[in-house]
């Protein structure tokens, strides 16, 4: 049997971007749903706020672009960094970065610790904060006096701050 294979049949062409080899890949549905309705159920950030965006992959981290016309067109460049880092695979744990964070934290209904000024110091110099929270080991979103800092990570009953240690001083001034 001979095929011609400059015949199109059986499928639907599509209007696929070709992105430069120096893109990370597109995120298949599964990883995409996976870790948007992580965000729901652990933070209360509603899976569908996401809608507009594009979410890239490359090892254990994935990206985050808004959706445009433009992708298109710059998908032809080469890039070292495309968007923002949205989420990183720690351990069994998929972490939100802390820019994500700050982003989309806003928007979170719970897993949220709202910590008071006595508390700045001990979580910037690394220490354990006794907390009373009613959810499970994790990622808990830090705030202070409505501004949300970064994450914490909670287990049995202490939390210990994520935020990076370059960025702790932005918050955590000395005379605290």
């Amino acid at each position: 049997m001979t095929v011609n294979y400059n015949e199109q049949s059986g499928f639907i062409p599509t209007g696929s971007i070709q992105w430069d080899s120096s893109w990370p890949e597109l995120a298949n549905d599964a990883d995409r749903q996976f870790l948007f309705f992580y965000l729901e159920d652990r933070f209360g950030v509603p899976a569908g706020r996401f809608d507009d965006y594009l979410l890239f992959e490359k090892g254990k981290s994935w990206w985050l672009v808004r959706k445009s016309p433009l992708i298109s067109a710059a998908s032809r460049l080469k890039v070292s960094m495309v968007g923002i880092k949205a989420f990183q695979q720690i351990n069994q744990f998929v972490k939100p970065t802390t820019k994500m964070i700050r982003i989309f934290g806003r928007d979170a209904a719970r897993a949220t610790l709202n910590i008071e000024t006595r508390h700045l110091r001990r979580l910037g110099a690394g220490e354990h904060l006794p907390v009373n929270l009613e959810i499970e080991n994790g990622y808990v979103i830090l705030a202070f006096k409505g501004h949300i800092l970064g994450l914490g990570l909670l287990i049995d009953g202490m939390v210990r701050s994520q935020i990076p240690r370059k960025e702790r001083r932005l918050f955590i001034p000395e005379w605290y």
